[in-house]
């Protein structure tokens, strides 16, 4: 099982089986399946819907707490566009719950799919106007603009495929020309450490809470603007944000040898997650894909902490590489999913990986 998969089948599914609920009790209108019309219909009420939620993302605390985390890169690439949160579908589905009321389970699903799936396109550097589809569609420009932590970009251009729903609400802004867009949050968490970076902000929107006296101030904190203080309006205001003008981007040099490192476990994991993905039916226990799974974001999260240049992240790794001899290349034999070829490599690797850390962790003890 897939750990897209499995999250997925936790958050689609809920939202696809309350879409479903209210769909066969409470829709008002029945529209034919095959009508063109109802096909139309999905694209512009699920893009409709989309900005919705979107703008909810970026304007309600809590919500942006999550989604930060696709802002959070400092740079401007198609790998953006799968920089995603880990909590943030279970916060956002109900928005497109209203779309049950007449429109076709089947044709929300395939809309909302395709709807996500043409905004992969738009997060690049490399196309710069697109000259009349701009007053349309959205675009690389303005998805440019809406990624930027410069003071004018902020909480702007929200469409996901029509950028007509921000001109019509009040939320578009064109991209400066001359003024380079600075990318990422405005405080940037400077980390590669991807457990860090979907959880940092969470830990600051509750320290945030905490520091407020009244209980309506600190319920405000979750369900205002990030930039929100007692006294100001619900997103805050203007001359109290930071604006961001220039940045050197966060980029820690690390040796060739750790470079090998990281490139040989990123391998595993990779192969590892293909495998879970493309089974065919003998994977099936929970307590296989939930080792497996672990183990996987164990290795990123260690991972991230060695292109942190950690001083945890030997101590880290050394514990994962043992839990991995120790519990999960049990689990993965046992079950028959991996070749016993790939075992072998994977078990000689790890061993030695440890062989590595506990000469490495003592060589720096004694020689700082």
């Amino acid at each position: 099982m897939c750990p897209i998969t499995t999250r997925s089948i936790a958050s689609r599914g809920a939202e696809h089986w309350s879409y479903i609920f209210i769909y066969d009790n409470f829709r008002l209108w029945s529209l034919a399946w095959d009508n063109p019309w109802t096909w139309y219909a999905a694209v512009i009420g699920v893009d409709f819907c989309y900005y919705w939620v979107h703008r909810a993302n970026h304007e309600v605390h809590f919500l942006w707490a999550q989604h930060q985390v696709h802002h959070s890169s400092e740079e401007f690439n198609l790998v953006v566009g799968l920089r995603q949160s880990i909590f943030q579908h279970w916060l956002t589905f109900i928005f497109y719950l209203p779309l049950a009321l007449f429109l076709p389970p089947s044709h929300f699903v395939a809309h909302h799919q395709l709807n996500l799936i043409y905004q992969l396109w738009i997060h690049t550097t490399v196309v710069k106007d697109l000259g009349i589809l701009e007053y349309l569609l959205n675009t690389p420009k303005h998805h440019r603009v809406h990624h930027g932590c410069n003071l004018y970009c902020l909480d702007k251009n929200y469409g996901g495929v029509l950028i007509v729903w921000d001109r019509l609400f009040g939320t578009f802004m064109e991209e400066r020309v001359g003024e380079e867009i600075i990318y990422g949050l405005v405080s940037s968490p400077r980390s590669f450490n991807p457990m860090y970076l979907q959880t940092f902000y969470t830990e600051a929107l509750i320290g945030k809470c905490g520091e407020m006296k009244s209980l309506r101030d600190k319920l405000a904190v979750f369900w205002k603007g990030p930039s929100w203080f007692p006294g100001a309006p619900r997103l805050g205001l203007d001359e109290f944000k930071i604006n961001v003008t220039s940045r050197s981007i966060y980029n820690v040099k690390t040796p060739g040898w750790k470079n090998i490192y990281i490139a040989l476990h990123f391998g595993l994991v990779f192969y590892a997650h293909r495998q879970l993905c493309t089974d065919k039916g003998s994977l099936t226990g929970i307590t296989t894909s939930g080792a497996i799974i672990t183990n996987n974001i164990f290795a990123l999260t260690g991972i991230g902490m060695l292109f942190d240049d950690s001083k945890y992240a030997a101590t880290v790794e050394l514990a994962r590489c043992l839990l991995f001899i120790a519990v999960f290349e049990r689990i993965a034999g046992d079950e028959a999913i991996f070749a016993t070829a790939y075992l072998n490599v994977v078990s000689y690797a790890h061993i030695a990986s440890c062989c590595f850390w506990v000469v490495y962790i003592f060589w720096v003890s004694k020689f700082p």
